[in-house]
């Protein structure tokens, strides 16, 4: 799967008209990076769990 780069999340929230830069797109990627991981790891812990 192909990873958003900043420079286009940062295009994507302009054309939202939200205001941000690159360094800030990066930023935001990541916190959903790790926030997506950590969903798909309570998940598949509640799975196990069965």
């Amino acid at each position: 799967m192909e990873k958003i780069k900043p420079e286009k999340a940062a295009e994507m929230l302009q054309k939202k008209g939200i205001a941000v830069t690159v360094e800030q797109a990066a930023a935001v990627l990541e916190f959903m990076r790790k926030l997506a991981n950590i969903i798909v790891a309570h998940h598949l812990e509640k799975l196990r769990n069965r």
